[in-house]
């Protein structure tokens, strides 16, 4: 007989709160989520109040029948999935599921798992929060709604297998639109006056002119009037001051930090995190709230005091800006301050290192600086002073734990420029004298706004009001995962810039270079995102509405209060959404922004196009008026980070010059190209990818034998065994060990086989028992559009799914079969 079953969603999570609890009690988990709404047309009635279905997930069967049963044997059934929305909606779902008797069942929650928290918890049991079911029912319902109405018009209007969102949308359109930004972008450059001075004992000072000139003449006008001038300081100005430490971290500041100090993308941080959290190492991980309870203010204190002494140690108390946070829930902290190691690798530990000392310093006393300005005048230009500036911590506070880092928004390119923090002035007395060392004039570029990092994207939609803790990490990882947002690395460009010194009498000028515009790790937007958006700002504005979408999110706030109904909530978008749907159906294809005419061919006067194609965006040259029907087109993949909007008829011409062939190897050529999968060498009839790094156009011959020598390496490593009579079938090694490769079948090796020892009749004995994949359907096949947040869900309204369209124009996938001799004939 089983006396009280605890019942939480991860495996981890159970093991950990067993420990706490006695033998009275069995922890088993639900692993998530056990039903949704159903994979067709049937899932919400709306005409019943937006009613929606849930069935129980195929996989998710055998987990409830082992629940059912134990839950019939045991005394009370305890629920206990996480503290928020979704965790609620869980415990709701599995009481339906399991169909629990009211009378012997508990809710419980907790923020940490700690046996005290544990069993503080079990002390106060409490009913399932119905508010905070029906909130994440609603979130649920309206994103199945939006996904599954607007998604085929995508498909029938843009192309096909397209999706949209609620949120993955608005999210898609910040991305864009800084692209665009940055791709206006004037940049224009002004001069920066800087000096270094001899201030005795060694030392150097380093000062520069306040103002700067937005010419080369006006700079090069007030090198030559320092001329024979003589410097000195003409004023010290000390002033005291001070720096407080930031909140101990929410879901979005945990990820903005992660990412800026320990590289971690948004979707690791929170996976890291869960691991900390379930092993009861810091508290929930999905918060708003920069609260922190008594207790951990009082374990705090006591860390800081034991660690860097009692005058470190200052209580503070930090309110959200936050309207919808919940203050009763905590940041994210440590559950044991003293405990200084954490976590079963080195991401674990690297993580808790940070949530820790980030907690630690929240809860210190301010750093004090002295702040000195030093002013010094030029004998020649009265009234024109130059600066030095510098910073000394005089007590260093939670400094002593933990110094938060900053995004890289800045307008103004001057990256030589060091942070003055922290870096004290030399000794220095008012009239001294100083003997100028350098005086330079240098031209400083101001660049845009810095394209996002996935991080800085997600604090974005937090400022807005976009979206809540739970949602911040699938987002980002859907738009990238549905084609719209690349995360990359992209190398900058050259530019030339000048530099103006003061030699004796004379002003010397000099020309140099630098690099600028390079990306590491950044946001970019790609061709169907810029045609998406565009095509949902003009014809669905209500669905990519920033206010609209953070009022949508306030809405749900109101429901989990108790505040607002959700069906008359769903039943108030609904109508205005759905008429906009109607009215979608009409709009002309030739009004979108997938193809744009770029020019004529210099040679031939042919028209050249840009075009979003099945496998993206692509340039065309259109065949001559007249031309025989059998004749053609020419085609060519565009390259990374150049768009359908604003490419060039130069940069389109280009691209023609491929596939171009490189050089011969063992008397065969070499033949660079673009294809599907991005660009490649092709060689005896056989493809190696080129690295992120290698370029097709400039990849050399002695190149491209490397990359061929390479592969034929790695891939004769990688075979075990192989059948002379049956080039079809090989034993190979892989990522996750050895296995067979028979035609289009992976099949897995038994334990206890030797793979070396395989006979081809064995390969085959196991390759017949191993199921065919199911067909995903053929180029007809009746699919539904992908939902605003779940690829896997189908439209909810009651009719037939849309029918793709079979595409009009050849893909750009044809540009990698289009030789370079027949491009050139085809041109002339």
């Amino acid at each position: 007989m089983v006396k009280n079953l605890v019942i939480v969603e991860s495996p981890a999570k159970a093991k950990t709160i067993e420990g706490y609890l006695g033998k009275d009690f069995i922890v088993k988990s639900s692993f998530g989520h056990v039903r949704d709404l159903p994979k067709d047309n049937n899932a919400i009635d709306i005409a019943n109040g937006f009613k929606p279905t849930y069935v129980v997930s195929p996989d998710k069967r055998e987990v409830i029948a082992q629940l059912k049963k134990l839950a019939k044997e045991a005394e009370v059934v305890w629920l206990a999935s996480d503290d928020d929305r979704e965790g609620e909606a869980i415990s709701w779902h599995l009481a339906e599921t399991l169909n629990l008797n009211s009378a012997k069942t508990r809710r419980i929650v907790f923020r940490e798992i700690t046996k005290n928290a544990i069993l503080n918890a079990i002390d106060n049991p409490r009913e399932i929060d119905l508010n905070l079911v029906n909130a994440q029912q609603a979130r649920r319902v309206l994103d199945r709604l939006v996904g599954f109405e607007l998604s085929p018009v995508l498909w029938k209007k843009v192309k096909t297998g397209l999706s949209a969102g609620r949120v993955q949308s608005v999210a898609v359109r910040f991305v864009v639109e800084r692209e665009r930004e940055i791709n206006q972008h004037k940049s224009s450059s002004a001069y920066r006056i800087t000096a270094r001075f001899d201030a005795g004992r060694g030392a150097t000072l380093e000062a520069e002119l306040p103002t700067r000139f937005k010419t080369q003449a006006e700079a090069r006008e007030f090198l030559e009037r320092c001329v024979g001038a003589s410097y000195k300081i003409e004023s010290l100005e000390k002033k005291p001051g001070k720096r407080s430490p930031a909140p101990p971290f929410t879901t979005s500041t945990l990820q903005q930090e992660a990412s800026r100090k320990l590289g971690f993308s948004v979707a690791q941080t929170m996976s890291v995190a869960q691991k900390l959290y379930e092993a009861g190492k810091i508290s929930y991980m999905r918060t708003d709230s920069v609260n922190l309870s008594q207790d951990a203010l009082a374990a705090a204190k006591a860390e800081i005091s034991s660690a860097y002494g009692p005058e470190y140690a200052h209580t503070r108390h930090f309110k959200t800006k936050s309207a919808s946070a919940q203050e009763a829930h905590e940041a994210i902290r440590p559950t044991d301050f003293a405990l200084l190691k954490a976590g079963s690798d080195s991401q674990e530990q690297r993580l808790y290192d940070l949530i820790r000392k980030r907690a630690m310093a929240s809860q210190m006393a301010d750093a004090t600086v002295e702040r000195t300005v030093a002013t010094i005048g030029i004998s020649t230009q009265p009234g024109t002073p130059l600066t030095a500036s510098g910073e000394v911590i005089t007590f260093e506070g939670f400094l002593k734990a933990y110094s938060e880092s900053k995004d890289e928004e800045t307008l103004d390119e001057d990256a030589s420029t060091e942070s003055s923090f922290s870096r004290g002035l030399p000794p220095l007395s008012v009239q001294q004298e100083l003997p100028l060392q350098s005086l330079k004039a240098t031209e400083r570029y101001a660049s845009p706004a810095a394209r996002y990092t996935e991080a800085s994207l997600v604090k974005k939609l937090e400022e807005m009001g976009i979206g809540r803790p739970s949602t911040y990490a699938p987002t980002i990882s859907t738009i990238q995962k549905r084609g719209y947002v690349e995360k990359d690395t992209r190398e900058g460009k050259e530019r030339k810039f000048h530099v103006l010194t003061l030699e004796g009498s004379e002003v010397k000028t000099e020309a140099k270079t630098e690099t600028y515009g390079a990306d590491k790790a950044k946001l970019f937007p790609t061709d169907t995102a810029m045609v998406v958006n565009d095509f949902l700002v003009e014809h669905f504005p209500i669905i990519i509405d920033y206010q609209f979408t953070a009022k949508v999110e306030g809405e749900f706030d109101l429901i989990a209060n108790g505040q607002e109904q959700w069906g008359k909530m769903l039943g108030d978008f609904y109508g205005a959404f759905h008429e906009t749907i109607e009215r979608g159906q009409d709009i002309e294809r030739s009004t979108l922004g997938s193809t744009r005419e770029i020019g004529l061919h210099p040679e031939t006067g042919q028209k050249l196009t840009a075009r979003l194609g099945r496998y993206g965006p692509y340039v065309q040259i259109e065949p001559k008026e007249g031309a025989p029907e059998d004749e053609k087109a020419v085609y060519a993949s565009l390259r990374k980070g150049q768009f359908i909007e604003n490419i060039t008829l130069e940069e389109a011409l280009d691209l023609f010059k491929l596939p171009r062939i490189v050089g011969e190897f063992e008397d065969k050529s070499m033949t660079a190209a673009l294809g599907r999968f991005g660009p490649y060498i092709r060689h005896d009839s056989k493809f190696y990818s080129l690295t992120k790094e290698q370029d097709p156009h400039t990849i050399t011959a002695d190149e491209a034998v490397a990359l061929i020598e390479t592969k034929r390496k790695t891939d004769a490593e990688r075979l075990i065994k192989s059948f002379p009579e049956r080039e079809d079938i090989q034993v190979l090694n892989g990522r996750f060990g050895p296995y067979i490769v028979a035609g289009k079948k992976n099949v897995k090796i038994p334990k206890g086989q030797e793979p070396a020892d395989l006979t081809l009749e064995r390969c085959i004995e196991l390759a017949d028992a191993t199921p065919d994949k199911p067909a995903k359907g053929g180029r007809f096949a009746k699919k539904a559009a992908p939902a605003a947040e779940d690829a896997a869900d189908k439209p909810a309204k009651k009719k037939p799914a849309a029918k793709k369209p079979a595409a009009k124009k050849p893909a750009a996938k044809k540009a990698a079969g289009t030789t370079a001799k027949k491009a050139t004939a085809k041109a002339k």
